[in-house]
């Protein structure tokens, strides 16, 4: 039974693992598409660089986007 066991661990986490880096690769595509088309004039690091804190509040939640995407992946 430990092995059985440990062998549908292994493919539960390696089927959450796929599911995560998909999620992972559409969702950061989808942000890049989205960035482009309605950010077309805005060049994020270089509002940073000036100290707008608008800016640096997006990209930190495109951050946070990221990490809830990992997040939900792992999670069984």
């Amino acid at each position: 039974m430990g092995s059985e066991f440990f062998i549908a661990s292994v493919l539960n986490l390696s089927i959450n693992l796929i599911y995560t880096i998909i999620s992972l690769l559409v969702g950061v595509y989808a942000l890049l598409w989205v960035d482009k088309k309605l950010l077309k004039s805005v060049n994020i690091e270089e509002e940073m660089k000036k100290g707008n804190v608008a800016v640096a509040i997006f990209a930190s939640t495109i951050l946070i986007f990221v990490a809830v995407i990992v997040a939900f992946g792992f999670r069984s």
